[in-house]
């Protein structure tokens, strides 16, 4: 008997892509977060530094990674409802396979601080717990994570208390140690403090910065896209909604975040406040990226060259490691100290450059297999085959 299998979403896999590229070329102009800088070579090129810079941090910072948490959830649906399908459970495989996803983030730990694999192999159990929940339940809870309620209830205590202080992680101590090993450490010193310090500081950072409720909320949402089929042509009118309410909500929110600090000089009040409304307008703009990639496969003659980014976007865990390795070979001291020559413009080429070296073997690769390289690895792992 035929057992049925959800059909490959093809644009999905272009979204994948789309998001590890530009992870890969913010990560490049930011030295693999590595924040030593040369200086520009000349006025002009002082212009397009802060010109990059400034662009693509507005354009995908804190989006790109967004689209990957998103994905992250749509792919645990596939799998889970596949299995179902089969009449098999998949939750207690996908512990298993969070557990491996802890190994893949910390061998790129070793060579990237900030890396996001270990905090979606941990945030990523929700999951687990979520999964058989109805719609609307879901939807509560993705709405609740979306609005930062640890960081809501500091809002609520500073705003009501002049004496609260907010709780102090010594994120600060961990950054400090890792960039020293990349300004002057060998290869297993940088190693050996980016797997310990480096993950602290990492989530840390991540915590602070409301990463944790908002990767469990996208993680649910995607489940819910994947339940209900967003991804496909049928339901362009209600991305068409999505967009224009992205939109909406966008505007207001960056502009309330960026004069926040005009009116309130509280410090325990402003930080927490500010996290909330950043979260929601990176939120909105992700929102707004996701939908444009989707009018544009769907609606224009773009599709054949967003197609291109298909199989990037289905390697994405080869390419998002392998990114790491070699910006951390390119810019860290035990490797080429790039960071001591090439200004934020000749960084953001090379970012491009390595997308495109990346984009032509995935290209290639995938004419050949079925899955990249790592991806066949933790299928393999996953099932114990």
């Amino acid at each position: 008997m035929d057992i049925q299998r959800h059909a490959r979403v093809d644009v999905a896999d272009v979204l994948r892509g789309f998001a590890v590229m530009a992870i890969g070329i913010l990560h490049s102009i930011e030295h693999f977060n590595f924040y030593s800088f040369a200086d520009p070579p000349c006025e002009f090129m002082r212009f397009t530094d802060a010109a990059i810079w400034e662009g693509m941090f507005f354009a995908f910072g804190g989006k790109a990674y967004a689209i990957f948490a998103l994905l992250f959830g749509f792919s645990f649906f596939i799998q889970d409802d596949n299995q179902r399908l089969r009449g098999k459970d998949f939750r207690l495989r996908f512990c298993w396979r969070l557990v491996l996803l802890f190994l893949w983030g910390n061998l790129n730990a070793a060579f990237f601080t900030a890396e996001v694999l270990v905090l979606f192999s941990l945030v990523g159990f929700v999951l687990v717990f979520t999964c058989r929940l109805s719609d609307k339940v879901l939807l509560w809870l993705i709405g609740i994570c979306m609005l930062q309620p640890v960081a809501l209830y500091f809002v609520v205590r500073a705003a009501t208390d002049s004496s609260f202080v907010l709780p102090a992680i010594p994120t600060g101590e961990y950054w400090n140690a890792t960039f020293k090993m990349q300004m002057e450490g060998n290869f297993w010193q940088m190693v050996r403090v980016n797997l310990w310090e480096g993950q602290l500081a990492s989530l840390s950072w991540a915590w602070d910065n409301g990463r944790v409720f908002q990767t469990a909320g996208l993680f649910m949402l995607g489940m819910l896209a994947g339940r209900r089929n967003w991804f496909l042509r049928e339901h362009l009118p209600l991305w068409g909604r999505i967009l224009a309410g992205a939109l909406i909500a966008f505007f207001p929110l960056y502009g309330l975040a960026n004069m926040l600090s005009r009116f309130i000089e509280n410090p325990n009040l402003l930080t927490p406040l500010s996290m909330i409304l950043s979260s929601l307008y990176k939120l909105a703009f992700m929102l707004v990226l996701v939908s444009g990639v989707l009018f544009a496969y769907y609606s224009t003659r773009l599709q054949h060259l967003l197609q291109k980014l298909a199989p990037y976007g289905r390697m994405s865990l080869t390419n998002y490691i392998t990114q790491s390795i070699i910006g951390a070979m390119l810019y860290y001291h035990w490797g080429f100290a790039l960071h001591r020559y090439l200004c934020t413009t000749y960084c953001w080429l090379v970012g491009i450059a390595i997308f495109l070296l990346q984009l032509a073997f995935c290209t290639w690769w995938m004419k050949r297999h079925n899955h990249g390289p790592l991806e066949y690895l933790w299928k393999r792992a996953t099932w114990l085959k």
